[in-house]
């Protein structure tokens, strides 16, 4: 069930962002007066064809769905009839044709904003920025941050919710930045801590980058007590069920499931032996936690989640919401931030500040949907959003074969006062071929890694 899910809001995601990218070049090039030939969402053989309108455009539904087109009449690609000449997209001003192929990023980022303005305007329910006990040895807890410490401000800036607090963290740790914080303690006092980012490596921004800080959000005492067990896990292999309250391991008393899962987490391959109530019945079940290695860290894990009463979450999270004019500006405000974001990551990785093993393939993206599908559509939402954000900004690299390429080849007319000649336009496009075909393998490579380090 979960892989349908996973495949289909994946299918889904995929399926908006393409066609409101292309139809971004698609409405801009009917403006500019460009025929357009077909409007393609995927690639290969067609699955589905319809022609409408005055000049008869094909919409094409392909059988490979990473990806769609806009072919437009250009005499570089076929003949073009002489009463036609002035609709073809190569006779038309070099403005006019940055226009053209700029117009598909914006409208990616036109959706974030939309998508986002309507979380911001409707609410978006949010935990509330308050931090669990630190790992010992980490950033935080060199910091002197403390199990319940609320964060009010990040460098003089309001926090609302751990996730906003999360991106804020994560762009001072990107630039190497200190993160200086307000918080308010459990006996109501106002307290100032700082995060040294300066050292953070490289390599934790793969995985959950607070997590590598020690910054671990806050979660009520949970009794120990399974709600749910992974299919071919270890705990369901070993007998484990819904229900069992784990009461000792390997002799020692078990109050809360924190205590479980740290001690979980310290054998890995190591057998260890769990007291078990279930029901009347009292059990002993020996197990091995199988051993997960990632980002360096050695640990162990079981496939077990504990029974969450929600009513006991409901004093930790907060509804963030905005009246129209204020959520349209933190909408733009956040797309930017992001877009900004994604830049200065990618140029971290080509100067090797940061891991290349934060590239992600499609595997994660559509692994990422299927989580997000599953929480509810507010996040689903907010996913999409991300996702359009950073189809716009790989769009815009300066790589031949994408649109950025496309408008490197237009700056340079500008400049020299007529087209880049079709010999160099012929070597870019095998280098970016080959560019792009590089980083589709490099990420692939990241998605079968992740999935084998689970």
């Amino acid at each position: 069930m979960n892989a349908l899910i996973t495949i289909a809001a994946f299918l889904a995601a995929l399926a908006v962002l393409i066609v409101i990218h292309d139809y971004g070049h698609y409405l801009v090039a009917r403006l500019a007066g460009v025929k357009v030939l077909r409007f393609s969402v995927g690639f290969g053989r067609p699955l589905w064809l319809h022609r409408a309108g005055a000049d008869a455009t094909e919409w094409v539904l392909c059988v490979v769905p990473l990806g769609g087109y806009v072919k437009m009449l250009d005499e570089r690609e076929g003949p073009v009839a002489p009463g036609e000449l002035h609709r073809a997209f190569n006779r038309q001003s070099v403005w006019r044709r940055c226009a053209i192929v700029v117009a598909g990023p914006l409208a990616n980022f036109l959706l974030a904003v939309v998508l986002y303005w309507m979380l911001f305007l409707n609410g978006v329910q949010e935990a509330k920025p308050i931090v669990g006990a630190p790992v010992p040895g980490s950033v935080a807890a060199a910091a002197g941050l403390k199990r319940g410490d609320a964060i009010r401000k990040i460098n003089g800036e309001e926090v609302t919710s751990w996730q906003d607090a999360r991106w804020r963290v994560l762009q001072l740790a990107v630039d190497k930045k200190a993160a200086r914080l307000e918080v308010l303690d459990r006996a109501g006092h106002i307290e100032w801590r700082t995060l040294e980012l300066s050292n953070f490596a490289p390599e934790g921004f793969e995985g959950d980058p607070l997590a590598r800080m020690g910054l671990r959000i806050y979660r009520p005492d949970i009794e120990p007590v399974i709600g749910k067990v992974l299919p071919g896990g270890v705990a369901e292999r070993f007998g484990l069920r819904a229900g069992d309250r784990i009461t000792a391991i390997d002799g020692r008393s078990i109050g809360i499931w924190d205590d479980l899962v740290t001690s979980v987490r310290a054998h890995p391959g190591v057998r260890v032996h769990l007291a078990i109530r279930r029901g009347e019945e009292s059990l002993g079940i020996a197990l091995t936690p199988e051993v997960i290695e990632r980002n360096g860290e050695r640990f162990g894990r079981i496939g077990a989640s504990p029974n969450i009463d929600p009513k006991a979450m409901q004093g930790f999270v907060t509804t963030v919401k905005y009246d129209p004019v204020t959520a349209l500006k933190l909408a733009i405000l956040r797309t930017w931030d992001t877009a900004a974001f994604s830049l200065r990551m990618l140029g971290k990785m080509l100067v090797g500040e940061v891991s290349w093993k934060n590239l992600s393939g499609p595997v994660t993206i559509a692994d990422y949907a299927g989580q997000s599908a599953q929480l509810g559509m507010a996040a689903y939402v907010a996913f999409i959003a991300l996702i359009s954000i950073s189809l716009g900004v790989l769009n815009l690299l300066p790589i031949p074969l994408l649109d950025g390429g496309h408008l490197m080849y237009y700056v340079v007319e500008i400049i020299k006062g007529s087209p880049v000649s079709e010999r160099i336009m012929e070597v870019g496009q095998r280098v970016g071929l080959s560019l792009l075909l590089f980083l589709m393998a490099f990420a692939f490579y990241n998605d079968i890694n992740r999935l084998l380090s689970g």
